[in-house]
C-alpha cells in the first residue's frame, strides 16, 4: 500500500495522476477463512481491521450483498458523541470518540474527523435535570461534559432562538470533544487498511445459509458459492434477524426506517452540532454548507431506504421553532437507513447459542459514533471467543435476565 502525504499528491500531479493505486483489492472468495464477517459496513470492517492489527489474524473474509459501506455507514448524520449515562455505554462510546481522534493518522486516510462539538438542548425542566445528571455521571465515567447555561448556548450557536414559544432553552449538554466525520471515507480508511493486511472484501455477494456441524459453525453459501470458515461473525445492522434466522436462533431486535435530508448549501453559520430531543431534530453544517438535518426513526417496522413527507414535515417543523433561519432554506435531497433497535436501545455484541458465530447488532440510531470502538471490542470477542471488558455487558443473556442497558429512558434519546 502506498502511504498517502502531501508528497505523494505532488509528485503524482507532476507525472498526471497515473501512478495511483486502487485503494483496496477486488477480491474473489477463498475456499477457507480463519474468520468470515458478514457485512462491510463501518461496524465489519472496522472488526476485521482490529482483528488484524491487535491480534494478528488476517485470513479474513469481509462479504457484503452490496457495495462497501452503501448501508448505513453511507446513510447517517455522522454524529460523534460519547455522554451517555449508563456506565457501559459511556465506555463503549468513549473508547470509539477517542479512536476516531487519531483514526487519520492510523489507518493513513483522512477521515475528516471535526471536533467541533456536540450541544444536547434542554427545553423542558425535566430534560435539564436529566442532562444534569448525565454531566454528574460523566465525570464520575472519565468522560468530558458539562451542563451549559442559555446564554453559553447561544455564544457557540449564534443562530439559535432561545426563547422558543413552545419549547425555550433552558441550558444544554455540551460536549467540546464531540463532534463529525465524513462517513464513506470511514468505511474507505478501514477497507484500504484491511486489504493491505491481505484480507479479501468481496462485494455483491450474498449469504444465502449458514452451515454448522455438532453445534459449531463450519461456513456460509454465498450467491458466489460456498465458504468454510472457522468462526463466523454477523454485522449486518437491520438485516441481522435475517441472517440470525439462518444461523438457527432469534434477536431480539426490530428493523425500522431513520430518516435524514440535507438543505442547499449556504455560507458558514453554524460550527457546532445541536440536537434538539424534546422537539426530536438535530443539525449541523457539512463542510460544502449543506445544513445536515436528522429526527425521529419511522413508529412501524420497515425496509426501505426512501424518505417519507410525513418525516419532512414532523422534523422541519420542530427545528424551524429553534432556528427560525432554516424556514427559507429548499431542501436538497432525503434518504432512509436501516436500523435494528432493540428493546433497551443498547448493542448486541454477543455469542450466540450457535458455537464460534458472533453477533454485533442492535445499534439503533446511534451506530456511526460506534464504530472504532465496536470494531476493537467485537475483534476481541472473536478472537478470544468470549467478550472481553468493554462488550461484556452488551451480551444477548441481559434479555433474559432482564439486565438491560436502558439508555432510551436514561438519556431521552438513543442517537
Amino acid at each position: 500500500m502506498k502511504h498517502y502525504s502531501a508528497f505523494a499528491i505532488a509528485r503524482e500531479a507532476l507525472r498526471g495522476h497515473t501512478g495511483w493505486e486502487r485503494a483496496w483489492r477486488k477480491a474473489t472468495p477463498k475456499k477457507k477463512y480463519d474468520v468470515v464477517i458478514v457485512g462491510a459496513g463501518g461496524h465489519g470492517l472496522a472488526t476485521a481491521y482490529y482483528l488484524g492489527k491487535n491480534h494478528g489474524i488476517k485470513n479474513v473474509a469481509i462479504i457484503e450483498k452490496g457495495w462497501l459501506g452503501g448501508g448505513n455507514t453511507g446513510r447517517n448524520t455522522t454524529i460523534i458523541r460519547s455522554n451517555y449515562l449508563q456506565d457501559p455505554s459511556a465506555a463503549i462510546y468513549e473508547k470509539a470518540r477517542s479512536l476516531y481522534e487519531t483514526l487519520s493518522q492510523d489507518l493513513n486516510y483522512n477521515i475528516m474527523f471535526s471536533p467541533r462539538g456536540v450541544l444536547m438542548l434542554a427545553q423542558t425542566e425535566h430534560e435539564a435535570r436529566g442532562y444534569k445528571r448525565t454531566a454528574h455521571a460523566n465525570a464520575l465515567q472519565g468522560v468530558d461534559t458539562e451542563f451549559v447555561s442559555p446564554e453559553r448556548v447561544k455564544e457557540l450557536c449564534p443562530i439559535i432562538e432561545l426563547s422558543g414559544p413552545r419549547y425555550p432553552v433552558l441550558g444544554a449538554l455540551w460536549q467540546a470533544r464531540a463532534g463529525t466525520a465524513r462517513h464513506d471515507a470511514v468505511a474507505w480508511g478501514y477497507a484500504r487498511a484491511c486489504s493491505d493486511m491481505g484480507m479479501d472484501i468481496i462485494q455483491k455477494c450474498e449469504v444465502t445459509g449458514v452451515r454448522s456441524d455438532n453445534g459449531q459453525v463450519s461456513g456460509v453459501e454465498t450467491s458466489q458459492g460456498s465458504i468454510d470458515c472457522d468462526k463466523l461473525c454477523i454485522v449486518v445492522a437491520g438485516h441481522s434477524g435475517h441472517l440470525a434466522e439462518m444461523a438457527g436462533f432469534r434477536l431480539p431486535v426490530e428493523s425500522v426506517a431513520l430518516q435524514a435530508m440535507v438543505s442547499e448549501p449556504i455560507k458558514p453559520c453554524m460550527d457546532v452540532v445541536v440536537m434538539a430531543n424534546t422537539v426530536h431534530g438535530y443539525m449541523s453544517q457539512s463542510d460544502k454548507g449543506e445544513m445536515v438535518i436528522g429526527g425521529g426513526a419511522d413508529g412501524y417496522n420497515n425496509y426501505t431506504q426512501r424518505g417519507s413527507f410525513h418525516h419532512i414535515e414532523e422534523t422541519v417543523r420542530a427545528l424551524i421553532e429553534t432556528f427560525p433561519m432554516i424556514s427559507r432554506l429548499k431542501m436538497l435531497r432525503q434518504w432512509g437507513g436501516i436500523v435494528d433497535m432493540t428493546g433497551d436501545r443498547s448493542p448486541i455484541i454477543s455469542t450466540t447459542p450457535l458455537g464460534n458465530c458472533f453477533i454485533n447488532c442492535g445499534w439503533g440510531t446511534g451506530g456511526f459514533k460506534a464504530i472504532p470502538g465496536s470494531g476493537w471490542a467485537t475483534a476481541e470477542m472473536v478472537a478470544k471467543g468470549e467478550p472481553g471488558p468493554l462488550a461484556a455487558e452488551f451480551g444477548l443473556n441481559r434479555f433474559r435476565e432482564g439486565r438491560f442497558i436502558d439508555e432510551s429512558v436514561a438519556a431521552g434519546v438513543a442517537h
